[in-house]
């Protein structure tokens, strides 16, 4: 706590507590007292030296600015523009510790799993570092991943200092209930720690592997676990052009636009079709092969979206894009999003008066990342609830765009999603969705239904031995009956259609 005061006042950030007649005095008091230390960058503004303060006070901060940077509910835009800038600068850790860490974690030699082990690592980020090894058992070139020592103590350390600014801001500041700042603290502890266990990144490596086995647009390393642990982790290493090398790329004949598209397409059936989506999209995190295929690199942050959060969002989606902002309105109340006493028309005039200057551009140069920071900025007034879950897809869909659109300007974001949209719902609210949810309810149904003519018979004559059947139950009764007989008759239908297609 010491070191975040001293890092504030050096970089000048006690004027961020001024903006509030609460804090302002303890924001003087503490001036006063920290005299001595002479500022840095004074000339400077306040958001590039918050993204300098957040950089010095190392990988927890680095990563909470840039969740921060997709925030624009929280923040105004020119913080947001210094926060995606933020990178962590991290000196690699000594190499032999590297060397004990993995002998100790796995519990084998080095020399007795590598024919060859890079004693510089090839990367290093602020929680692991990366070293290029070849394996003894297949001779395959692999990617060795460990985690640095005593980074869970010092990321424990400084969520903890996060969770008591986050209560005291929600105490403090008339906004802090509805922006739920120990809900956000609390989902970011939960990513970050996600990322400290690398089992858990093996696991996410291969379901999106699994989930994307027919898919000839992206190829996810394949893990070893026998050499894989909490603190190392073991995987295919993989060749490619940074997706970021524009340059590059184009040397290497690579279809730009079609691969923009890729991305899109890529992303959306991760959020819609799996509801399983790499939430770490950034260009560090993507190479491109040579036959224009994306290769994905680092799941230790995915994001997970229930069949509710789904259909609302796509929903919304087709709605902003159909100009149907009443739609999104009662959407946005129907999900619980936006309180039931909002008033629907006032929204959706509010919402139809920040995007309608943004659907007056051709549709290819519409931005969904503006659409949601349009949004943010009308939730203010209307007390929308800000949504925890979602904070991970949000930033990813500003990284996706940002991606899409450095591969191709021209990029139509709107033309690529559609399509995957109008399957999902079909899917889901059709017929063939019908059949499906009923397809996954008959093991169930199976079970049940003998059993209830029997248990409805029991039940029954315990009522009547107790003279508790009255003249209203018996129409109950014939009611249920009935109610049986055209479940009896939807499971039938179901088995029919199942073995016709078998």
């Amino acid at each position: 706590m010491i070191k975040i005061i001293v890092t504030f006042k050096r970089y000048g950030l006690f004027q961020i507590l001024k903006i509030h007649n609460k804090t302002s005095k303890f924001a003087k008091l503490l001036e006063l007292s920290l005299w001595f230390i002479p500022q840095k960058y004074p000339q400077k503004t306040l958001p590039i030296r918050v993204k300098l303060a957040f950089e010095h006070l190392g990988p927890v901060f680095v990563k909470f600015g840039q969740l921060l940077s997709t925030r624009p509910d929280l923040l105004p835009s020119d913080f947001l523009a210094q926060l995606s800038l933020l990178q962590s600068q991290v000196k690699p850790f000594d190499s032999q510790q590297s060397r004990r860490i993995i002998e100790k974690s796995l519990g084998f030699n080095l020399d007795d799993i590598f024919s060859e082990f890079s004693i510089d690592p090839v990367a290093s980020a602020s929680i692991a570092q990366v070293h290029k090894a070849i394996l003894i058992s297949s001779g395959q070139e692999v990617a060795v991943k460990v985690l640095r020592p005593n980074i869970t103590k010092t990321i424990d350390k400084d969520i903890s200092v996060l969770k008591s600014v986050a209560w005291i801001v929600e105490k403090l500041f008339s906004d802090g209930k509805r922006l739920k700042p120990r809900e956000i603290i609390k989902e970011f502890d939960d990513t970050i720690h996600g990322e400290l266990d690398f089992l858990q990144e093996a696991a996410n490596s291969a379901e999106l592997a699994r989930l994307h086995a027919k898919d000839n647009k992206i190829i996810i390393p394949k893990i070893f676990y026998d050499y894989s642990s909490k603190d190392v982790i073991v995987m295919e290493w993989m060749h490619g052009t940074p997706i970021s090398d524009i340059e590059q790329l184009k040397a290497k004949n690579i279809d730009l636009v079609r691969l923009s598209h890729y991305g899109v397409e890529i992303f959306y059936t991760q959020v819609f079709h799996f509801g399983f989506f790499h939430a770490d999209m950034h260009p560090g995190n993507i190479l491109c092969t040579d036959d224009g295929k994306y290769v994905a690199l680092d799941f230790g942050i995915v994001g997970c979206l229930s069949d509710e959060d789904k259909r609302y969002l796509a929903i919304n989606i087709l709605a902003f894009f159909n100009r149907d902002y009443k739609k999104v309105a009662i959407t946005h109340v129907e999900s619980g999003w936006a309180p039931k006493n909002t008033p629907i028309e006032q929204f959706e005039n509010a919402i139809r008066a920040v995007c309608e200057p943004i659907f007056n551009k051709p549709i290819a140069q519409i931005s969904f990342a503006q659409v949601l920071i349009k949004l943010f900025q009308v939730s203010r007034r209307f007390g929308i609830v800000v949504q925890p879950q979602l904070i991970l897809l949000q930033k990813t869909i500003v990284n996706v765009e940002g991606l899409g659109r450095s591969l191709n300007p021209e990029l139509d974001l709107w033309k690529t999603t559609k399509p995957i949209l109008n399957k999902w719902l079909r899917e889901q609210m059709g017929i063939k969705g019908f059949l499906r949810n009923l397809k996954e309810e008959l093991p169930y149904w199976s079970y049940l239904m003998p059993n209830l003519p029997r248990n409805f018979a029991t039940t029954l004559t315990k009522l009547q031995e107790r003279n508790q059947l009255n003249e209203s139950f018996n129409q109950l009764a014939i009611s249920y009956k009935r109610m049986n007989y055209l479940l009896i008759v939807l499971v039938i239908v179901l088995i029919i259609i199942l073995v016709t297609k078998i």
